[in-house]
Parts: C-alpha cells; sequence; structure tokens
C-alpha cells in the first residue's frame, strides 16, 4: 500500500531524491521523508526487487539509475543513503550539482573521506547534513533531560550498547561481509551512532582503549571504544553481533544513582512495521522505560518520547528559514577520527 500521511503544510513542498532503497533508504528515510512533508521525487535503486518495492511504495516517484539521474528532477536536497562504499561519491555528485545534502551515517568511511565531502560542500556554497538520527532516540532525549535535572550528581561513567546474537551468516548483507576498507562492518554501522550521542551528551575527549575484533570470520562484529571526555566523563562503548545476553542499552552513573535503559528505542520497530509519524510526532508517544538505580531502591523515570522525524523538519527550517542545521559535519569528522584511531590500533 502506497505511503501516504498527512501532509498539513500549506507551503510549496520540498522536492527531495533518494540515493538507495536498502534498508536504510526504504525503512528509516524514505517514511521520515514523507511524515515531514517532503515530495520524495526520485528513488535511485538498480536491484529489481527494490525497484518494486518503490513503485509500489511510492507510485508518483521517479525511479532512476544514479545521482546524475536525480538532479534532473529540480530538487531541493538529495539523501544519501547507499552503501558506505559510494557515500562519498553521491554526497559529492550531488553537491556538485548544487543540492544541499542529507548523509547518512557514518558519512564517509575514514576522515579523509568526510573532510573531502565537506570541502566539496564548502567550494560549492551547500550543505551536508549526517544523519546522526541516534540523537532523536527516547534514550538519547531523556539523558539530555536527566544531564540538565541534576538527578544522577555528578556523572562519571556512561555504558552504551548495540548488542545483539546473530551468529549465523548472512551472505546478502554486505555489511557483514565486506572489510572495514570497503565501508563494512560494526564499526563503521553501529559505533557511529555509538560516539556521535556520547559526544553530543559530553563533549568532546579521547579514545583511550580501543579493542575491534572479528569472531565469525566475516567483517569486524564486536568492538569497545571507551573515549575519555574532557569533562571528566568516561562512555564505555559496545557493539556486537556475537554477544548472547547483550546489556543494557544504556547504563549512566552518576555520584547519585545509575539511569538504566534496557530495551531499544521503539522508532526502528514501527518505521519496520510500516508506520510513519505526523509532524507532531508519534501518536502515541514513542518511549523507552527508564530506571533509576540507588542499590536496592529502584524508581522508574518518566522517560521522554524520542521522533526521528525532528531531524527531517529542521532540515525543512534550514532549507526554508536559514536555520541551523540539526547535526553539523564536524561531528562527523570527529566521529570518523576516532574510527581511524580504532582501525589503526586493529591487531
Amino acid at each position: 500500500m502506497p505511503l501516504q500521511p498527512e501532509n498539513p503544510s500549506t507551503e510549496k513542498q520540498l522536492r527531495v531524491g533518494l540515493a538507495g532503497y536498502g534498508l536504510a533508504g526504504r525503512v528509516f528515510h524514505a517514511p521520515l521523508l514523507k511524515g515531514a512533508g517532503f515530495q520524495l521525487a526520485g528513488i535511485v535503486t538498480q536491484n529489481a526487487e527494490r525497484i518494486e518495492q518503490a513503485h509500489g511504495d511510492f507510485p508518483d516517484s521517479k525511479i532512476v539509475g544514479s545521482v546524475e539521474d536525480l538532479l534532473s528532477l529540480d530538487l531541493d536536497l538529495i539523501v544519501v543513503a547507499s552503501a558506505n562504499v559510494a557515500h562519498a561519491q553521491d554526497a559529492i555528485t550531488a553537491l556538485k550539482g548544487g543540492v544541499h545534502v542529507v548523509v547518512d551515517k557514518p558519512v564517509g568511511r575514514t576522515e579523509a573521506e568526510v573532510r573531502q565531502i565537506a570541502d566539496v560542500a564548502e567550494s560549492n556554497g551547500r550543505a551536508v547534513i549526517p544523519f546522526f538520527n541516534r540523537r532523536w532516540d527516547s534514550d538519547a532525549i531523556t539523558i539530555k533531560e536527566i544531564l540538565k535535572s541534576g538527578v544522577l550528581g555528578e556523572v562519571f561513567r556512561l555504558d552504551s550498547r548495540f548488542e545483539r546474537y546473530r551468529p549465523g551468516n548472512t551472505p546478502k548483507n554486505w555489511r557483514e561481509q565486506l572489510s572495514i576498507e570497503q565501508g563494512g562492518g560494526l564499526l563503521l554501522d553501529l559505533q557511529p551512532h555509538l560516539l556521535s550521542t556520547a559526544f553530543d551528551w559530553f563533549g568532546d575527549g579521547e579514545l583511550v582503549y580501543s579493542r575491534v575484533r572479528n569472531i565469525r570470520n566475516m567483517a569486524d562484529d564486536d568492538s569497545v571504544l571507551v573515549v575519555r571526555h574532557h569533562n571528566g566523563v568516561e562512555s564505555y562503548l559496545s557493539a556486537s553481533a556475537i554477544i548472547g545476553a547483550p546489556g543494557p542499552r544504556i547504563r549512566l552513573s552518576g555520584t547519585h544513582g545509575t539511569l538504566v535503559i534496557s530495551d531499544l528505542d521503539p522508532q526502528e520497530a514501527a518505521l519496520r512495521a510500516g508506520l510513519i509519524p505526523t509532524r507532531t510526532g508519534w501518536n502515541p508517544p514513542l518511549a523507552s522505560q527508564a530506571f533509576i538505580h540507588r542499590g536496592d531502591e529502584v524508581i522508574k523515570h518518566q522517560s521522554i518520547g524520542g521522533n526521528y522525524l525532528d531531524f527531517y523538519l529542521a532540515v525543512e527550517a534550514g532549507i526554508r528559514l536559514g536555520k541551523p542545521w540539526p547535526v553539523t559535519i564536524t561531528d562527523a569528522i570527529r566521529v570518523a577520527q576516532v574510527i581511524d584511531q580504532a582501525v589503526s590500533l586493529i591487531e
């Protein structure tokens, strides 16, 4: 059934092209763009199955074979949701075509690649906006409120995880089959989320420990990074596909207690189920369950609903009104620098 959420805006819709219609393009970007009121004018995919899916989901969109083809559609924005190996080429082509660009994480495979994209954006007077959507997770927004309130006292440690148990081989999943240099693995897939949110909460810091491993004889599938932030907080960041008993999504510790959020933000599951938020957000709000632990005392904390749509509403405001972009390219450069350090330490 075609995706048809309500668009209450009376302004002319901004026209957007989407490069890539796999997991990132179809499950995340396309529904969020539609929900935010963008007109999805064109979709890049050459895969027969995805072409059929795109036609079914967005029958009014033109299906094309390249970003160059998108540039003929009079666009306000291009979203790069292709495989990591193609991010830089796709983004640079769009920027040279005079269009603002959103690029899915990790933006580039290396710092050099991210800086190349940033330089092209600057020279063409266009913006490149990293899609660090996990900053709009329920847990991320709740943590910002927690930090502002001071309820945990002096915060000194963050444990942040994306841990799963997937012992089998998925041959069609390029993230599991390709090397880091080719854009595969969890270091480029999940650690950018963990790093970008940690930097957003606690500011810049330095990588003080890194362990990146390949347990299943595919791409890297188990990593732990430790960042010591300049404000004294230490972030322990774990991304793994081979943990049989995953730890809590978030454990944030301070002198007055520990915040624990065990479950993943529910927005991805909602998007996978075909649901789309409206411009006012999810109804009802989608929130993780949060608890503050003080030894044997456990108190439920009111968490705040997440909303990925806020990212694209901020992009819209940037295009229409010149408002600040929701994420800056310097954020992506900092994340890429840490990823490069972790790669250099692989034994």
